[in-house]
């Protein structure tokens, strides 16, 4: 009962930020435990003009906010690529997520593509689609969701919520920071995971 009443529940709203769709998922974490609250994708594809989809993103994010109540947001670091002005304008649209953050006193923590795949898969060089395929094993949901920015946008409040266990099964603190949210989640929920034999 004791150990219960140490775990406080907080919701984690995870956002992939883009300029044509934008991917998010929240979770509530409870102890070592996550769950599924909402998925889902904001379509901008059909908006011409730059500045109306930046607004668009900023209005969705603060009605994210302001219907889910999140304690904090996680959000996707624009990755360095060959396109200049692609990285530009991932840059605005995480800027705008993160002010609607900010508009509304939610602490933003940032995560580098790699590291948010690392989390989930063990494999930072980890495709959408075995990200997508890991999250439905770890929150127990069949739904393929129509767009992968959905399931990315998910990894990114999954990874959040694996990063926070200083405190293992039976009220331990464990000593070695150097562990994976992966590591981590198998020792707590050995149960719920099992390993492909390899071939």
């Amino acid at each position: 009962m004791i150990e219960q009443a140490n775990h406080k529940e907080r919701i984690i709203l995870g956002i992939d930020p883009g300029t044509s769709v934008m991917g998010y998922g929240l979770v509530l974490e409870k102890g070592p435990k996550i769950e599924l609250i909402s998925l889902g994708v904001v379509k901008m594809d059909k908006i011409d003009d730059h500045m109306l989809k930046l607004q668009r993103i900023f209005e969705k994010t603060v009605a994210l906010i302001d219907n889910y109540k999140p304690d904090c947001l996680a959000i996707e670091a624009p990755f360095y690529g060959k396109n200049i002005q692609v990285m530009l304008k991932l840059g605005r649209a995480q800027g705008v997520c993160m002010a609607a953050a900010l508009s509304r006193n939610v602490v933003i923590t940032e995560y580098a593509p790699r590291k948010i795949k690392q989390s989930i898969t063990g494999n930072g060089s980890a495709t959408k689609e075995q990200v997508s395929a890991m999250l439905q094993t770890i929150l127990k949901f069949n739904e393929t969701p129509e767009f992968l920015d959905a399931t990315d946008g998910l990894a990114v409040a999954v990874c959040h919520s694996f990063q926070k266990i200083p405190v293992a099964r039976g009220g331990k603190v464990t000593s070695k920071k150097s562990h994976s949210g992966w590591e981590a989640f198998v020792k707590d929920n050995a149960s719920r995971v099992s390993i492909a034999p390899k071939k």
